[in-house]
């Protein structure tokens, strides 16, 4: 799977919440000061080509929606970190993270608890 730039998951994001949408309906999603509809457009279009999204054709327009779910391009990503920064290692990043960000033993058990849950 081919990484995305910084614009170009921003983008998908807004695709994922929203599920499907048109250029004008992204671009209402994002913060001010907005970047021009022509830029949306292009980045969506990098995002068709990368196969990461598609369209239906509505009337004149184009309805965009995601081919890749969250959840697959997070796990990516994340494997992807742990490959290239932690020797593929899920134990030293969460080390890491635990030393970087001041977590304690608490904390800790929190989050071995959930990983538990969503192993049964």
């Amino acid at each position: 799977m081919k990484q995305l730039t910084k614009a170009e998951e921003e983008v998908m994001q807004l695709l994922w919440k929203l599920e499907k949408a048109n250029v004008a309906a992204i671009l209402e999603e994002l913060p001010e000061p907005r970047p021009a509809y022509n830029t949306i457009s292009t980045i969506i279009r990098i995002l068709e080509d990368k196969g990461f999204v598609s369209h239906d054709k509505v009337g004149k327009g184009h309805v965009y929606h995601p081919l890749i779910k969250k959840e697959e391009y997070s796990n990516q990503r994340l494997n992807s970190l742990m490959d290239g920064y932690f020797q593929g290692s899920f134990t030293s990043m969460v080390s890491f993270f635990m030393k970087k960000n001041d977590l304690d033993l608490k904390e800790l058990e929190e989050i071995m608890e959930t990983i538990k849950a969503q192993k049964k």
